[in-house]
């Protein structure tokens, strides 16, 4: 599925899969964050992603009126708020991925999966 905006001089599609790795690296530069987790079905536990993983930690979905709804899976570092860790994420990437895709970011849902000490 792909996002849609109209201009004068026709139609830009952007595949939501784009939209899920610009945001799974606008996540990155978040403080207070390890990484993106994906949760092993199996055993139901979170495994820290790394690199070009980024993006299975992300979901993004568009709703009928075509705007983006996007989900995290997170690990956030011991010892931080995860009330400002989750603020500074749901802020940041908004702000980024709508001037990124001129799309409208309808709601951020993040879910902390875990909790890691920083080397």
């Amino acid at each position: 599925m792909a996002g849609i905006i109209e201009n004068k001089d026709g139609q830009i599609a952007i595949d939501l899969r784009v939209v899920e790795e610009y945001a799974g690296h606008a996540t990155m530069d978040c403080f207070g964050i390890v990484g993106m987790s994906a949760i092993n079905v199996r055993d139901g536990v979170a495994k820290l992603l790394k690199g070009d993983s980024l993006r299975r930690g992300v979901t993004v979905q568009m709703d009928e009126a075509g705007d983006l709804i996007i989900t995290f899976r997170i690990i956030v570092a011991y010892g931080v708020s995860i009330r400002a860790v989750v603020n500074n994420l749901s802020s940041n990437v908004k702000y980024q991925v709508e001037d990124f895709t001129g799309m409208k970011v309808k709601a951020i849902n993040v879910y902390v999966d875990g909790v890691r000490v920083i080397d």
